[in-house]
């Protein structure tokens, strides 16, 4: 099952509310070759929160889910791609990770990590609720 799609699945109580805030149906599978696309383009596009996995397997190029392959190819594409971690110290200090973060800036991503984004915190003391948004939602371009 697509990551994207699973995602979906802890939404799917709220997709009509989702839906009806942009306008837009939520598309969680790949569509058919050949099948028009029911999103407009992006003009920008946030990944956040990610984590330490879908951070490595896009640093990676492995685009095996609808989410990763949609930024892989859009920031590819000249669309500005702004992306927010959160995980753990631990998961962090994988060797990994510093050079997947070095792929994506190579390619375009605004990364934001330490002081203007996101500092890891300590294993198994996350707090989703003090994700800093306000400061991945200002690093968006202005429309």
């Amino acid at each position: 099952m697509d990551l994207f799609a699973s995602a979906a699945r802890w939404w799917e109580k709220r997709l009509a509310d989702l839906e009806e805030l942009t306008g837009h149906t939520v598309r969680s599978e790949y569509k058919l070759p050949g099948e028009a696309d029911a999103l407009p383009k992006a003009s920008a596009m946030l990944v956040a929160p990610i984590s330490s996995t879908s951070l490595n397997k896009w640093g990676a190029g492995i685009a095996d889910t609808l989410a990763i392959g949609l930024v892989s190819e859009c920031v590819n594409m000249g669309v500005p791609v702004v992306a927010m971690p959160y995980f753990n110290h631990a998961q962090g200090a994988q060797p990994a990770v510093k050079r997947s973060i070095a792929a994506l800036r190579e390619q375009g991503v605004q990364y934001l990590d330490g002081a203007d984004g996101y500092e890891p915190h300590p294993p198994k003391r996350g707090n989703p609720e003090v994700f800093p948004w306000h400061r991945a939602l200002a690093a968006l371009p202005k429309a």
